[in-house]
């Protein structure tokens, strides 16, 4: 394991807005883990935090997960001790911080989006940008040049156009100036703009960042390619570290995930798959770029999701410039478990506010998309394995928007199935065909359920 002991550490940890799902011990409770250039540690004093809140509430589960890092950060100090390692200097305690080619994924994704000069590189038509533009405006009533470049994403130069034009359309006007130069010029709009931004907000209502073209995204899955994700052996270990498993489940993990197509993982209940998946997308090392909001044929579809998208382990440089319509963030892991129905596999439109939001397969491009539980869905199993033959097939999916239009989008992710139920229950073999790998996980063994026992009874501090 890899602990920081040192105060700095702990108030890094804080001060940092967000974290990586897996730092916490659920969802955003508990926050006991920080990243740092991209390797995971443990921070000691949170630890002691928050199995002092935990224990205050009542909250068995956490206090189950604390007390085994407890248990662990302990004997890391302990041996440091012995070592004679001056604990009131140190920072960092445990395994040294691995290098690229021993434990870490192989890191190949090097796109970065170039940041538009023009109209033209934006790739959206002027009509779109002055009703988006129209449309922020009649939202926020007074603005100004700085704050448009904020919301919009665009460079001040295109957005110094935007609204030059604009002017000499009598659909905005200067109200006065907050600060020096043009762009702290206070824009509103005159009668005549408020009518064209009304027609604009019939046609939808989104006024966030703008839009990226659907085909620039496309280009972008396959710069990114989940693909590019290769792992070793050592990799695996270290993402599977602490479980008592089998050996033959690592063997067929690896192959697995470089395949970057399909898996099942079956077998009893109680058995791990959930974790064993989960742990499976601790592999997914490096960081991508995807769009805010995606501009397709008209319709507004929103992509970005802060629930689902967790912010990069590793922080980009200051220096690095790139469109800021686009967001970076971890590869994807999209869970999705009983709730899920044919609905969600679809785009989402919105009547009241004529958006669209993105499915779950969508979002889950260039990572990962588990469906827990399967077989226990609101819908037929055959349903769901039936509407997605074309994506496990072909590598791509078709999407409907409610005017009957249908987009290509690209079905570039590991999709992960984990289910109590018997493979050959689940449909006909030529459905289950299309699951590439199908990896039971057997039940432990003897020894393997005596070594479960001893780290539960060293946890619960209960002798074995």
């Amino acid at each position: 394991m890899r602990l920081l002991i040192d105060q700095r550490s702990y108030d890094e940890m804080l001060s940092k807005s967000s974290h990586p799902r897996d730092c916490y011990v659920r969802k955003t409770d508990y926050l006991h883990h920080l990243y740092v250039d991209g390797v995971k540690y443990l921070v000691a004093r949170a630890v002691y935090d928050c199995i002092k809140r935990a224990q205050e509430v009542d909250d068995q589960d956490a206090l189950l997960h604390l007390m085994f890092h407890k248990d662990e950060l302990e004997r890391t100090v302990a041996e440091a001790r012995a070592k004679g390692i001056n604990l009131a200097s140190a920072r960092a305690l445990g395994d040294p911080p691995p290098t690229d080619d021993v434990s870490m994924p192989k890191l190949s994704n090097s796109f970065t989006p170039p940041e538009p000069q023009s109209i033209e590189e934006s790739g959206l038509n002027r009509t779109f940008l002055y009703e988006h533009l129209t449309r922020i405006i009649y939202n926020k009533g007074r603005v100004t040049g700085l704050e448009l470049v904020d919301e919009m994403k665009l460079p001040y130069a295109i957005i110094d156009v935007l609204l030059k034009e604009l002017r000499g359309q009598e659909l905005i006007d200067i109200a006065g100036q907050r600060g020096y130069g043009d762009v702290n010029y206070e824009y509103v709009l005159t009668p005549r703009g408020n009518q064209a931004a009304s027609d604009a907000l019939l046609k939808t209502m989104y006024s966030g960042p703008c839009p990226v073209p659907l085909d620039e995204w496309i280009a972008s899955v396959k710069a990114q390619t989940v693909k590019d994700v290769v792992v070793t052996r050592k990799n695996i270990r270290e993402a599977f570290g602490g479980l008592v498993m089998d050996e033959s489940i690592l063997n067929q993990v690896g192959p697995a995930v470089n395949s970057a197509s399909s898996m099942m993982l079956f077998g009893y209940p109680g058995n791990g798959k959930t974790t064993i998946a989960e742990r499976i997308t601790h592999l997914m090392g490096d960081d991508v770029f995807i769009p805010y909001t995606i501009y397709a044929d008209g319709a507004v579809i929103k992509m970005y999701d802060n629930i689902v998208h967790e912010p990069p382990k590793k922080e980009l440089p200051d220096t690095l410039e790139y469109d800021q319509r686009w967001v970076r963030i971890s590869r994807p892991v999209v869970i999705t478990g009983g709730e899920l129905t044919l609905d969600g596999l679809g785009l989402t439109y919105n009547k009241d506010s004529r958006i669209y939001e993105a499915p779950f397969q969508m979002k889950a491009n260039c990572g990962i998309f588990l469906v827990d539980d399967f077989g226990r869905q609101q819908v037929r199993v055959f349903d769901l394995l039936n509407r997605w033959i074309v994506p496990l097939e072909k590598r791509y999916d078709f999407l409907t928007t409610v005017t009957g239009k249908k987009l290509q989008i690209p079905f570039d992710q590991i999709i992960m199935f984990s289910t109590n139920l018997d493979p050959n229950d689940l449909g006909d073999d030529a459905l289950l065909r299309r699951i590439k790998f199908k990896i039971e996980i057997i039940d432990p063994t003897e020894d393997q359920w005596r070594e479960i026992w001893r780290i539960m009874c060293r946890i619960m501090k209960v002798p074995y």
